[in-house]
């Protein structure tokens, strides 16, 4: 075999691997295990997000290894390799979090880089933290060799030791608020701080990770209840071996990801991530991995879904349950077959399985009739979607907004005007926050901040103090999965760009209407518009390094904040 004729199973590797001229590709890979046989199967990367960076990803060196071996018993040989992760939840409310938005399209180019520079066939791609996910997704539609990803599963709950009550990361968060509020002390705040995190795996609720872990297995990209297992369990280690050898049965099959990912199946994925009251961030990752396999999918398209349909799961940050509860009764497959049969999903999708949709759900048992985690079709938390695509004079190009019910559906305060996160929860803490106002962070969108922080920590701050149904909170920048309470985010243009929240004054009226989906400056036009024409941008904050290359090619949140649509 040669470039001009490649083996059609090693398509890839044949091309490095195969004949006298690439003797000296074969003598490198012998000592990393290679033997004469090797050389004739398919090569499967491995692609671990292994660190010890964080819990969600300080296990999946050992879930590679069962990758690893689900590859090797196919038929293929496996290769780990490595790529980064960053933190959410530890660089939080710091510039720290500035690179982890950015850390999504590293992931997403460090994977194609190897598996293209290698001559890989097919890819495994095993990711915890929540821009792992899309990362891995992007990279394997670029690729578009076969693939699957897995997810690093979910963390079991923490148990406080007083209330026995669970608890997990975003508990942390609010404690600080109410520490601040004076409701608990240094000691009730150690308490929560000690407890919450117990092990491996992503954070618990129904937060950015778990919910791109189940958009991508609605997607067909996963195998069937990847998104809902225990991150410690057997039965993910069952499904990385499993995986390795689905990447080998895709390569037989000739099926690759682009066929799997197509319109229908980002419709799928759409429609579960608003079944689960999934995370804000299912706006912005979803754009970015459409864009990837050149699917057109606009915000839009999740305003025309999220109209017929519901929230059925009472999962955390709004709800009462946390992940490890869905998992105990079923997982995801058994709400996916509620959505199928209700006709709101496309079961024709083709999956990573090698069957459709609707034939993986064929035998799925529906969930135990005493559970109350995924509420009934007829019986619905929210009658139709939390996510809520927001215009008007403040948001031209569109916001997101995270809007449950529970803290009404309309919001009309005063401005309250910040130059960035910090300035923020130093002000919330500091009781400067009151009822009535409408917090503006703003110059934090993925060119002002750069880098697209999330508002976990004001969030958090504000739920802590008391304050969630009072106050509201709008940003250019972006919300962690476990922010609620009256937030709209993802503003576009975004103030660096010269967008109308950047010309925002202090105790400006500010209208949030989630019925409507409009978010107004309660200003005249002539006012507005000669605001905007006095605008002046700000010289930028970074003129070298990863982020000022992110500053000066990434798109607009709107437009998924992707780094090569212009290229």
């Amino acid at each position: 075999m040669n470039a001009a004729n490649p083996d059609p199973l090693r398509p890839h590797s044949s091309v490095i691997h195969d004949g006298p001229s690439r003797a000296g590709a074969r003598s490198m890979l012998r000592p990393v295990g290679f033997t004469e046989a090797d050389f004739k199967k398919p090569i499967v990367g491995i692609a671990s997000l292994w660190s010890m960076v964080t819990p969600c990803n300080m296990h999946i060196d050992k879930l590679a290894v069962n990758a690893e071996a689900g590859a090797n018993a196919a038929g293929g040989k496996a290769i780990i390799f490595g790529t980064i992760t960053v933190s959410d939840g530890i660089s939080m409310g710091t510039p720290g979090m500035r690179y982890s938005l950015v850390s999504r399209e590293v992931i997403a180019d460090s994977i194609e880089t190897v598996a293209g520079g290698e001559g890989f066939d097919a890819v495994v791609a095993i990711g915890g933290c929540d821009k792992n996910m899309p990362g891995c997704l992007m990279a394997l539609a670029r690729l578009n060799r076969p693939g699957v990803f897995v997810y690093g599963g979910t963390i079991l709950p923490g148990i406080h030791p007083d209330s026995r009550k669970e608890c997990d990361i975003v508990s942390v968060y609010e404690a600080i608020g109410q520490h601040a509020a004076g409701k608990i002390d240094d000691a009730g705040l150690a308490k929560i701080e000690a407890c919450s995190v117990p092990g491996a795996g992503s954070c618990g609720g129904m937060y950015t990770a778990n919910t791109m872990a189940s958009a991508i297995e609605a997607l067909g990209m996963s195998l069937p209840n990847s998104s809902a297992q225990i991150a410690i369990s057997d039965e993910k280690k069952e499904d990385c071996r499993r995986a390795g050898a689905a990447a080998v049965a895709l390569l037989k099959a000739g099926i690759t990801p682009r066929d799997i990912m197509t319109r229908k199946a980002f419709e799928n994925a759409i429609t579960v991530s608003i079944a689960l009251g999934g995370s804000t961030n299912a706006v912005l990752h979803l754009l970015a991995m459409a864009h990837a396999c050149g699917v057109r999918l606009s915000i839009d398209d999740f305003t025309k879904i999220g109209k017929r349909v519901p929230v059925l799961a009472d999962l955390r940050p709004s709800g009462k349950y946390g992940m490890v509860h869905l998992t105990r009764i079923g997982g995801l497959p058994p709400l996916m077959k509620v959505l199928l049969d209700h006709g709101l999903l496309h079961g024709d999708c083709l999956t990573v399985t090698g069957k459709t949709v609707a034939e993986n759900l064929r035998h799925v048992k529906p969930y135990p009739t005493d559970q109350d985690v995924v509420h009934p079709f007829n019986n619905p938390i929210k009658p139709d979607s939390h996510l809520r695509i927001l215009y008007g004079n403040l948001a031209p190009q569109g916001a997101v907004a995270k809007i449950s019910g529970k803290e009404g559906l309309t919001f009309s305060g005063r401005a309250i005007v910040f130059e960035g996160e910090e300035a923020a929860l130093h002000a919330i803490l500091k009781g400067r926050v009151k009822a009535g106002h409408v917090v503006v962070i703003r110059n934090e969108g993925p060119v002002g901040g750069p880098g697209m922080r999330e508002m976990l920590s004001p969030t958090s701050a504000i739920m802590g103090k008391g304050l969630g149904k009072d106050v509201a909170l709008i940003t250019d920048g972006r919300f962690s999965g476990g922010s609620h309470g009256f937030v709209v985010g993802h503003i576009t243009p975004e103030a660096a760009c010269g967008g109308p929240i950047g010309v925002i004054q202090q105790g400006d009226p500010i209208i949030i209407d989630a019925v409507r989906n409009e978010l107004t400056l309660d200003i005249s036009p002539k006012e507005l518009k000669a605001r905007l024409k006095a605008w002046r941008p700000r010289k930028p904050k970074e003129t070298r390094g990863v982020l000022a290359k992110y500053a000066k090619l990434v798109t607009s949140a709107s437009e998924g904040a992707v780094t090569d649509k212009y290229l």
